[in-house]
């Protein structure tokens, strides 16, 4: 089961990532791509949290249970945290802790894949 939700989770990761977001970003207008992407990333991180602790639930192996975890603290802390101090940052054009802030969420975000990647592949 767990090999079935890292892949799903794998799929929806590269496809905002690669496909969605430079879309979004390209076609729409700032204000309008701006406020797409501060409604998509609430239901992004809860779902792939979800679905991460569904993975810690059924996944047998001690280690991966652990990366796993891992994984669906920071999908937590980037929902319930981070998200906020972004935007907050970026409403009060505090542009160098946007950046910073942004960066760290994009390190959490490529951390998770390459785990998800690396469990994937270590499973199959």
């Amino acid at each position: 089961m767990t090999t079935y939700l890292l892949s799903g989770m794998i799929g929806i990761m590269l496809f905002f990532t690669v496909v969605v977001a430079p879309t979004i970003f390209k076609v729409l207008p700032v204000e309008w791509s701006s406020r797409c992407v501060r409604n998509f990333f609430p239901k992004y991180y809860a779902t792939l949290g979800l679905i991460t602790s569904i993975c810690v639930l059924t996944e047998p192996d001690s280690t991966n249970k652990t990366l796993l975890a891992i994984c669906a603290v920071l999908f937590a802390f980037a929902l319930f945290y981070l998200t906020g101090k972004i935007n907050s940052a970026k409403d009060a054009s505090h542009t160098r802790q946007f950046h910073w802030l942004h960066g760290t969420s994009v390190a959490i975000n490529l951390f998770q894949l390459i785990t998800f990647i690396y469990l994937l592949v270590k499973t199959s």
